[in-house]
Protein backbone atom coordinates (compact mmCIF):
# COMPACT_ATOMS: atom_id res chain seq x y z
CA UNK A 1 0.00 0.00 0.00
CA UNK A 2 1.28 3.47 -0.81
CA UNK A 3 1.56 6.45 1.60
CA UNK A 4 -0.65 8.05 -0.74
CA UNK A 5 -3.77 5.60 -0.78
CA UNK A 6 -6.88 7.28 1.09
CA UNK A 7 -5.10 10.16 1.17
CA UNK A 8 -7.76 12.81 1.21
CA UNK A 9 -6.17 15.72 -1.35
CA UNK A 10 -7.67 18.98 -2.69
CA UNK A 11 -6.01 20.02 -6.09
CA UNK A 12 -6.85 23.68 -7.11
CA UNK A 13 -6.24 24.69 -10.58
CA UNK A 14 -6.80 20.68 -11.98
CA UNK A 15 -8.11 21.08 -15.40
CA UNK A 16 -5.31 21.36 -17.42
CA UNK A 17 -1.78 20.93 -17.34
CA UNK A 18 0.02 19.91 -14.25
CA UNK A 19 -3.27 19.52 -12.27
CA UNK A 20 -4.66 17.72 -14.51
CA UNK A 21 -1.27 15.19 -14.60
CA UNK A 22 -1.33 15.06 -10.99
CA UNK A 23 -5.19 14.21 -10.22
CA UNK A 24 -4.70 11.62 -12.57
CA UNK A 25 -1.81 10.12 -10.95
CA UNK A 26 -3.08 10.73 -7.70
CA UNK A 27 -6.27 9.31 -8.48
CA UNK A 28 -4.85 5.88 -9.54
CA UNK A 29 -2.58 5.74 -6.40
CA UNK A 30 -5.55 5.47 -4.24
CA UNK A 31 -5.71 9.04 -3.39
CA UNK A 32 -9.76 10.54 -2.19
CA UNK A 33 -9.76 13.74 -4.73
CA UNK A 34 -11.58 16.79 -4.48
CA UNK A 35 -10.37 18.81 -7.66
CA UNK A 36 -11.05 22.52 -8.22
CA UNK A 37 -10.66 25.15 -11.38
CA UNK A 38 -12.79 27.29 -13.25
CA UNK A 39 -13.62 25.35 -16.57
CA UNK A 40 -16.39 22.96 -15.26
CA UNK A 41 -16.12 20.79 -18.84
CA UNK A 42 -12.84 20.13 -18.39
CA UNK A 43 -13.15 19.37 -14.78
CA UNK A 44 -15.97 16.84 -15.83
CA UNK A 45 -14.25 15.24 -18.21
CA UNK A 46 -11.30 14.71 -15.91
CA UNK A 47 -13.61 12.99 -13.87
CA UNK A 48 -15.27 10.68 -16.09
CA UNK A 49 -12.10 9.68 -17.85
CA UNK A 50 -11.02 8.16 -14.12
CA UNK A 51 -14.07 5.86 -13.32
CA UNK A 52 -13.58 3.31 -10.49
CA UNK A 53 -11.36 6.29 -8.19
CA UNK A 54 -13.10 8.46 -5.55
CA UNK A 55 -12.81 12.19 -6.79
CA UNK A 56 -15.21 15.11 -6.88
CA UNK A 57 -14.91 18.28 -8.63
CA UNK A 58 -15.83 22.16 -7.69
CA UNK A 59 -15.53 24.79 -9.90
CA UNK A 60 -14.01 27.63 -8.27
CA UNK A 61 -11.73 30.50 -8.88
CA UNK A 62 -8.53 30.88 -6.30
CA UNK A 63 -8.38 34.91 -6.45
CA UNK A 64 -12.31 34.41 -4.60
CA UNK A 65 -12.03 32.84 -0.93
CA UNK A 66 -15.36 32.03 -0.79
CA UNK A 67 -14.90 29.54 -3.53
CA UNK A 68 -11.87 28.16 -2.20
CA UNK A 69 -13.45 28.03 1.26
CA UNK A 70 -16.54 26.00 -0.58
CA UNK A 71 -14.18 23.42 -2.45
CA UNK A 72 -12.67 22.66 1.06
CA UNK A 73 -15.96 22.45 2.66
CA UNK A 74 -16.77 19.89 0.19
CA UNK A 75 -13.62 17.94 1.16
CA UNK A 76 -14.74 17.96 4.57
CA UNK A 77 -18.33 17.33 3.80
CA UNK A 78 -17.33 14.22 2.08
CA UNK A 79 -14.35 12.56 3.82
CA UNK A 80 -14.42 14.85 7.29
CA UNK A 81 -10.28 15.91 7.11
CA UNK A 82 -7.90 17.21 4.40
CA UNK A 83 -4.72 15.83 4.30
CA UNK A 84 -2.96 17.53 1.26
CA UNK A 85 -4.31 20.69 0.06
CA UNK A 86 -2.29 21.22 -3.57
CA UNK A 87 -2.13 24.62 -4.37
CA UNK A 88 -1.55 24.61 -8.31
CA UNK A 89 -3.26 27.61 -10.45
CA UNK A 90 -1.22 30.54 -11.75
CA UNK A 91 -0.44 32.96 -14.93
CA UNK A 92 1.92 34.08 -16.44
CA UNK A 93 1.48 37.04 -18.78
CA UNK A 94 5.03 37.95 -18.98
CA UNK A 95 6.08 41.38 -20.55
CA UNK A 96 8.40 44.25 -19.65
CA UNK A 97 7.51 46.81 -17.08
CA UNK A 98 7.39 49.44 -19.31
CA UNK A 99 4.79 48.51 -21.00
CA UNK A 100 2.83 49.16 -17.90
CA UNK A 101 0.26 46.40 -17.97
CA UNK A 102 -1.55 47.16 -14.29
CA UNK A 103 -4.17 44.72 -15.20
CA UNK A 104 -2.15 41.89 -16.05
CA UNK A 105 -0.23 42.61 -12.64
CA UNK A 106 -3.12 42.61 -10.78
CA UNK A 107 -3.88 39.51 -12.24
CA UNK A 108 -1.36 38.12 -11.33
CA UNK A 109 -1.00 38.96 -7.58
CA UNK A 110 -4.46 37.72 -7.75
CA UNK A 111 -4.07 34.68 -8.79
CA UNK A 112 -0.08 33.54 -8.29
CA UNK A 113 -0.35 34.75 -4.74
CA UNK A 114 -4.01 35.45 -3.00
CA UNK A 115 -4.79 32.28 -4.37
CA UNK A 116 -2.14 30.29 -2.43
CA UNK A 117 -3.23 32.54 0.29
CA UNK A 118 -6.93 31.91 0.28
CA UNK A 119 -5.88 27.93 -0.05
CA UNK A 120 -3.77 28.27 2.88
CA UNK A 121 -6.42 30.19 4.72
CA UNK A 122 -9.43 27.17 3.99
CA UNK A 123 -7.09 24.49 4.82
CA UNK A 124 -5.13 25.85 8.17
CA UNK A 125 -7.78 25.52 10.93
CA UNK A 126 -8.94 21.85 9.69
CA UNK A 127 -4.67 21.09 10.05
CA UNK A 128 -4.14 22.70 13.24
CA UNK A 129 -7.55 20.63 14.84
CA UNK A 130 -5.69 17.64 13.05
CA UNK A 131 -1.93 18.44 14.03
CA UNK A 132 -1.43 17.17 10.46
CA UNK A 133 -1.37 18.22 7.38
CA UNK A 134 0.64 18.67 3.75
CA UNK A 135 0.28 21.82 1.71
CA UNK A 136 1.80 22.13 -1.49
CA UNK A 137 2.02 24.89 -4.08
CA UNK A 138 3.35 25.03 -7.62
CA UNK A 139 6.06 27.91 -7.63
CA UNK A 140 8.49 27.72 -10.36
CA UNK A 141 12.06 28.30 -11.23
CA UNK A 142 11.12 31.63 -11.57
CA UNK A 143 10.95 32.15 -7.68
CA UNK A 144 14.58 31.49 -7.46
CA UNK A 145 15.66 33.70 -10.54
CA UNK A 146 14.87 36.68 -12.53
CA UNK A 147 14.80 37.41 -15.76
CA UNK A 148 14.23 40.21 -18.14
CA UNK A 149 10.32 40.48 -19.29
CA UNK A 150 8.88 38.25 -16.03
CA UNK A 151 10.06 41.32 -13.19
CA UNK A 152 6.26 40.85 -12.14
CA UNK A 153 5.74 36.81 -12.54
CA UNK A 154 9.45 36.61 -10.79
CA UNK A 155 7.90 38.41 -7.89
CA UNK A 156 4.44 36.48 -7.56
CA UNK A 157 6.87 33.37 -7.45
CA UNK A 158 9.43 34.45 -4.87
CA UNK A 159 6.65 35.86 -2.78
CA UNK A 160 4.94 31.95 -3.02
CA UNK A 161 8.57 30.70 -1.76
CA UNK A 162 8.78 33.29 0.96
CA UNK A 163 5.47 32.54 2.26
CA UNK A 164 5.92 28.70 1.77
CA UNK A 165 8.82 29.18 4.13
CA UNK A 166 6.92 31.12 6.68
CA UNK A 167 4.30 28.78 6.74
CA UNK A 168 7.14 25.96 7.43
CA UNK A 169 8.46 27.77 10.05
CA UNK A 170 4.89 29.11 11.93
CA UNK A 171 3.18 25.61 11.41
CA UNK A 172 6.23 22.60 11.73
CA UNK A 173 4.52 22.16 15.77
CA UNK A 174 0.80 21.29 14.58
CA UNK A 175 2.86 18.76 12.74
CA UNK A 176 1.64 20.55 9.24
CA UNK A 177 4.35 20.26 6.24
CA UNK A 178 4.64 22.22 3.22
CA UNK A 179 6.01 21.92 0.28
CA UNK A 180 6.72 24.25 -3.29
CA UNK A 181 7.09 22.51 -6.55
CA UNK A 182 9.70 25.06 -8.86
CA UNK A 183 9.24 23.74 -12.29
CA UNK A 184 11.39 24.83 -15.60
CA UNK A 185 9.20 24.75 -18.69
CA UNK A 186 7.00 22.41 -19.20
CA UNK A 187 3.99 21.67 -21.98
CA UNK A 188 1.23 23.03 -21.05
CA UNK A 189 -0.90 26.02 -21.89
CA UNK A 190 0.20 28.22 -19.41
CA UNK A 191 1.47 30.12 -22.33
CA UNK A 192 -2.27 31.07 -23.35
CA UNK A 193 -2.17 33.71 -20.23
CA UNK A 194 0.73 35.44 -22.16
CA UNK A 195 -0.75 38.10 -24.30
CA UNK A 196 2.17 39.56 -25.73
CA UNK A 197 2.03 37.63 -29.33
CA UNK A 198 5.35 37.70 -29.79
CA UNK A 199 6.25 36.47 -26.37
CA UNK A 200 3.56 33.55 -26.57
CA UNK A 201 4.74 32.64 -29.67
CA UNK A 202 8.31 32.26 -28.31
CA UNK A 203 7.08 29.88 -24.97
CA UNK A 204 4.70 27.97 -26.99
CA UNK A 205 7.48 27.27 -29.12
CA UNK A 206 9.41 26.53 -25.66
CA UNK A 207 7.31 24.08 -24.61
CA UNK A 208 6.75 22.17 -27.50
CA UNK A 209 10.23 21.14 -27.68
CA UNK A 210 10.45 18.07 -24.53
CA UNK A 211 12.11 15.56 -27.43
CA UNK A 212 15.00 18.38 -27.21
CA UNK A 213 15.64 18.86 -23.49
CA UNK A 214 14.14 22.07 -23.10
CA UNK A 215 10.88 21.20 -21.67
CA UNK A 216 8.66 18.58 -19.65
CA UNK A 217 5.53 16.46 -19.83
CA UNK A 218 3.29 17.63 -16.70
CA UNK A 219 3.63 14.11 -15.74
CA UNK A 220 7.08 14.79 -14.74
CA UNK A 221 6.26 17.26 -12.44
CA UNK A 222 2.82 14.84 -11.44
CA UNK A 223 5.78 12.61 -10.48
CA UNK A 224 7.67 14.95 -8.10
CA UNK A 225 4.58 16.43 -5.78
CA UNK A 226 3.32 12.62 -5.55
CA UNK A 227 6.80 11.76 -4.19
CA UNK A 228 6.30 14.84 -1.67
CA UNK A 229 3.20 13.57 -0.74
CA UNK A 230 4.23 9.88 -0.15
CA UNK A 231 7.12 10.39 2.39
CA UNK A 232 6.52 9.68 5.81
CA UNK A 233 5.33 12.47 8.19
CA UNK A 234 8.75 12.46 9.80
CA UNK A 235 9.89 14.24 6.54
CA UNK A 236 9.17 17.99 5.02
CA UNK A 237 10.04 18.18 1.45
CA UNK A 238 10.59 22.25 1.55
CA UNK A 239 11.79 22.51 -2.14
CA UNK A 240 12.12 20.41 -5.56
CA UNK A 241 13.39 22.46 -8.34
CA UNK A 242 13.00 20.46 -11.95
CA UNK A 243 14.36 21.71 -14.99
CA UNK A 244 14.37 20.41 -18.12
CA UNK A 245 18.12 18.87 -18.74
CA UNK A 246 18.75 21.56 -21.26
CA UNK A 247 17.35 24.75 -19.70
CA UNK A 248 19.66 27.46 -19.10
CA UNK A 249 18.19 29.57 -16.10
Amino acid sequence: MSNIQDKVVVIMGASSGIGEATTKKLALEGAKLVIAARREDRLKALVESLPNTEISYAVADVSNKEEVQAVVDLAIEKYGRVDVLYNNAGVMPTAPLSETRYDEWRQMLDINIMGVLNGIAAVLPIMKKQQSGHIISTDSVAGHVVYPGSAVYCGTKFAVRAIMEGLRQEERESNIRSTIISPGAVSTELYTTINDPENREWVKDLMSKGAEGLSLKSSDIADAVAYAISTPETVAVSEIIIRPTKQVV
